[in-house]
């Protein structure tokens, strides 16, 4: 008995020293127009099978031209991540069989993707309080350009499975994370910054809940300084908050499981948002081989560091420069929220919304340019009289009844001295139901003013008193 409560109090110490470590990889759908080696559209919703190209259904003779549009998303995010972009990368092809991929194989790049050895640098609500901004770097390993799949919808009434191919084709860059991170927040915030950079870039849209942007963790815990532990991934995460209860409950499962003598299975396994769990999908040692090998009918890709390096006789107008490409870059997120802290004094988690709510930048530096304000108390209105209306109603930047000339319009009449704080707020409140009135005739229909005539006073004072003898 002594012997067994011995290793049972050695493994809970254990499991308390136990940290997790979190890698990801994250499939990012590129905004084109057209696949990325067909010229069948891209679209969501579409009715199914209505944007289906020859190629895309492995008809045979059918040979793959690749879209120019998707390498410069490549190359365009690559830089933007700090990547070393590659003169040339080769595609491959990775076999599996599924029904709604009818090639066999998806097209990849594993030997020598596009970008390789970028940064991320995102940044965290973490300390006890959670109200510190905490930075992180993770470390991208590679970008590769492959092709996604189909989609199969089971029906379960008929016992049948329906095949719809819109989405075979279509362009995706796979982005992978090194083992950089620890838990759930720090996934979920680098995730975040991610999907920001994509959107700012405009060469993803970013929309997970249309798969846009899919997510899967690679989780595992160890002791500090000893070999890493076996992992697990979790597979096709859809939204940045379930990032984070995904990655949280898989480290705590695999802790309860070594705590209790067992041992973790190298395993695929999915979330399941309504219990908050993962389960098992699949045991990864029975994996068949992918069979990687060259693609035979695609050439190498080469993209060029400017018009200089192009090779005689190649129409430099038809190649893939990176130093054009670079000049387009425009202000990234983390660049933009140290501007904005430099330039107005704003607190960092000030600049963290202002950044993250598509379209509030914008917003805010409007209203600055347009009243005698100061920006600190420009954007304590945005924070809590814009941004709190719209989260009463659930409304986006873009449906407020209040333009940024007219919040600007108050702060300047606020400023003046013509009405008070909190009058001014009753007037933002009649502004919101009432967009077409001038804050000026609000106020005078309100009777908000403040009264700054000696005489007028003197009577008002005076009235009051008279009318009130006993309290006097």
């Amino acid at each position: 008995t002594r012997f067994m409560t011995g290793f049972s109090s050695s493994l809970a110490s254990v499991s308390s020293q136990l940290r997790g470590v979190v890698g990801l990889e994250i499939h990012a759908q590129i905004h084109a127009t057209s696949k990325l080696f067909a010229c069948s559209r891209v679209a969501f919703c579409s009715p199914p099978n209505s944007s289906v190209a020859f190629l895309d259904a492995s008809l045979p003779g059918t040979l793959p031209v690749l879209n120019r549009r998707c390498v410069e998303a490549a190359v365009i995010t690559g830089l933007a991540l700090n990547c070393t972009i590659n003169r040339k990368s080769l595609f491959d092809r990775k076999h599996y069989f599924y029904a709604d991929m009818p090639a066999g194989y998806q097209i990849t790049q594993q030997r020598l993707p596009i970008a390789v050895n970028g940064s991320l640098i995102y940044s965290y609500f973490g300390g006890r309080k959670r109200n510190q901004v905490l930075s992180r770097c993770v470390r991208i390993k590679q970008i590769q350009l492959e092709q996604d799949s189909g989609k199969s919808l089971h029906d379960d009434q008929r016992s049948q499975t329906l095949i719809d191919l819109n989405r075979a084709g279509v362009g995706l860059m796979e982005l992978v994370m090194e083992a950089d991170m620890s838990c759930g927040d720090e996934a979920a915030a680098a995730v975040r910054e991610l999907q920001l950079i994509l959107q700012t870039l405009g060469t993803c849209q970013g929309n997970m809940s249309e798969g846009q942007l899919r997510v899967d963790a690679n989780v595992s815990v160890h002791c500090p300084g000893e070999p890493l532990g076996v992992r697990t991934e979790v597979k096709n995460i859809n939204s940045a908050r379930y990032v984070a209860r995904a990655i949280d409950y898989e480290i705590q499962r695999q802790k309860k499981v070594l705590e209790n003598g067992g041992i973790i299975v190298n395993e695929t396994r999915a979330f399941d948002s309504k219990s908050g769990t993962t389960i098992p999908m699949r045991d990864k040692e029975g994996l068949q081989d992918y069979r990687f090998m060259p693609e035979p009918n695609l050439p190498p890709l080469f993209v060029y560091e400017d018009e200089a390096s192009v090779p005689a006789g190649v129409n430099p107008t038809q190649v893939v420069m990176i130093d054009r490409l670079k000049a387009e870059l425009p202000e990234l997120p983390g660049v933009r929220r140290a501007r904005m802290v430099d330039q107005y004094k704003i607190l960092p988690e000030h600049s963290f919304t202002l950044v993250n709510e598509d379209g509030l930048t914008e917003y805010f530096e409007r209203v600055v340019r347009n009243t005698k304000a100061e920006p600190r108390k420009v954007i304590g209105w945005v924070m809590k009289e814009l941004l709190g209306n719209l989260n009463q109603q659930s409304l986006k930047l873009a449906q407020s009844p209040v333009s940024p000339e007219a919040l600007a319009d108050l702060l300047n009449v606020l400023e003046s001295g013509h009405i008070s704080s909190s009058a001014a707020k009753v007037v933002f409140q009649e502004m919101w139901k009432a967009p077409e009135k001038a804050v000026e005739q609000l106020v005078k229909e309100l009777d908000l003013g403040l009264v700054s005539d000696r005489e007028k006073l003197l009577k008002i004072c005076q009235k009051v008193v008279d009318t009130h003898p006993e309290q006097v």
